[in-house]
């Protein structure tokens, strides 16, 4: 099969495990910002912002790792064996000292004390499907992992509308049920946690085969070698997750006691109209790494590279303009609750940011295949040096408008960064002048609709429309040849 089409066609399945459980937990965002007061979505959002920086710190480096080290190795159980060993080990330390120092904890990330135990288990358990996914992936199960993963979410779904809209009503038509002994009354937030607990838990059960019937070697050498590998990549993670998330803990500490919670909350459900650009990327990435490292030892693989940095461009420019004319149209869907509606104006500052985080993930392979891992950190580190900067500099003064120039700005510069330095270790000979032309129409089409004619659906659709014709026009003969040519 033709390497590219069968990148599409594993990225479509990646696509599938990462878009359609996010289709299904999108529907949590309305019924959370209907349930919830924008304060009391400020507060989850802030838990779940512990969680993206702490599940970072648990997998420190250790999926990339997998997979360089398991596609190249002679002896790959021993990779496999050694890396669960590690991640086991890791994990058991973390769930001994974070319940002995609770209380530090909840002080330390000003979680309340109610959520903490929810979030020690949830990351726990997180932390341990970490290598069996990354052993699905290396061995191009994409239809395996796709189900596991759609569980699970099903599972947090489900759950989320039976606890939040069920319970409550069965309770409220029957003051004698037996579902009375599962209801609390401003139990919201817990339920939420709740929720989120168990389809972990079932995960782990689900992924628990690869953990029993082997025997168990751990190769010292090796785990030095992978530790080496992958700690440059834990340090750009942490940096990634404050570029990502740290912005709604600072506003936290950053904006008046009273009205912080509430700005987050409008901030928070305004940034997630964002994640149609995230899934994209993220389905795309996933389908990019095994292929970055399978195909480094082919021959003149910097072609295939380029190309798909190229048809990435062109995807996401569509997504881009996409999600920004028809913002208003999606705020309906999935924020209804017009309180809100305030965050809109960072929608397409923090889509671009989406796009530009999606296009330094395909410039990254650069350092990935050649061991240079480190400036993958170093890079990371200036994005989250920037992130801060901007954030203790100007939330004061713009509030959530700062954090989301300041996500832009960090991931930004990754890319300019992470394209220089490419090209004196890695040359690629990607198209500069088609990436930079649908770039630019793409940002100008959606500034101009956004900003410029305030919004108007019509003259969006007129913008989008043209830019697909224009697509159509100059990329239909490629696009013809990658997926109808065996």
């Amino acid at each position: 099969m033709n390497p590219l089409k069968k990148l599409f066609k594993q990225t479509f399945i990646y696509g599938l495990a990462t878009v359609l459980p996010r289709m299904l937990s999108f529907l949590l965002l309305p019924l959370y910002t209907e349930v919830l007061e924008t304060a009391g979505f400020g507060e989850v959002s802030i838990i779940f912002s512990w969680f993206a920086i702490f599940n970072v710190i648990l997998s420190y480096g250790m999926e990339t790792a997998f997979f360089r080290f398991y596609t190249k190795a002679i002896d790959r159980k021993t990779v496999v064996t050694t890396s669960l060993i590690s991640i086991g080990v890791t994990t058991l330390v973390f769930l001994v000292l974070a319940f002995l120092f609770k209380d530090a904890v909840a002080g330390f990330t000003n979680i309340d004390e109610k959520y903490i135990s929810y979030t020690i288990w949830i990351l726990a358990l997180d932390a341990l499907v970490i290598v069996p996914f990354a052993w699905l992936r290396a061995n191009e199960k994409p239809m395996r992992y796709a189900l596991v993963k759609i569980f699970n979410v099903a599972i947090n779904f489900g759950l989320n509308v039976f606890f939040l809209i069920l319970l409550p009503q069965m309770v409220a038509d029957n003051a004698d049920s037996s579902f009375n002994a599962l209801y609390r009354t401003d139990f919201e937030i817990s339920y939420i946690f709740i929720s989120n607990l168990i389809a972990s838990g079932i995960t782990f059960l689900l992924m628990l085969r690869l953990y029993i019937r082997r025997p168990y070697v751990f190769d010292k050498e090796l785990w030095l070698q992978m530790m080496h590998y992958a700690l440059p990549v834990l340090v750009a993670g942490i940096a990634f997750s404050i570029n990502e998330v740290f912005d709604k803990i600072l506003l936290s500490y950053l904006l008046p006691e009273d009205i912080a919670e509430s700005e987050i909350g409008k901030y928070s459900a305004c940034y997630r109209l964002s994640v149609f650009m995230t899934l994209f990327a993220t389905a795309f990435r996933m389908g990019i790494e095994p292929f970055f490292f399978s195909h480094s030892t082919s021959e003149k693989p910097q072609r295939a590279y380029a190309q798909i940095t190229n048809y990435f461009v062109i995807l996401g420019s569509i997504i881009l303009l996409g999600v920004v004319v028809f913002a208003d149209v999606l705020k309906l869907i999935l924020v209804r609750d017009e309180s809100y509606w305030e965050a809109m104006s960072i929608v397409p500052i923090v889509v671009l940011a989406s796009f530009c985080l999606g296009i330094y993930h395909n410039l990254s392979v650069w350092y990935k295949v050649t061991d240079r891992t480190k400036f993958g950190a170093y890079i990371s580190l200036i994005g989250a040096v920037l992130t801060i900067i901007i954030n203790f500099a100007f939330i004061p003064y713009f509030g959530y408008v700062a954090s989301a120039v300041a996500t832009l700005v960090a991931y930004a510069s990754m890319v300019i960064l992470s394209f220089f330095f490419g090209r004196m270790y890695y040359p690629i000979p990607y198209n500069h002048r088609k990436i930079v032309f649908y770039l630019v129409v793409s940002i100008l089409f959606s500034m101009l609709s956004f900003y410029v004619f305030n919004r108007n659906l019509i003259i969006g659709s007129i913008f989008f429309i043209l830019f697909l014709g224009m697509v159509y026009r100059l990329e239909s003969d490629k696009l013809k040849q990658i997926f109808l040519r065996k």
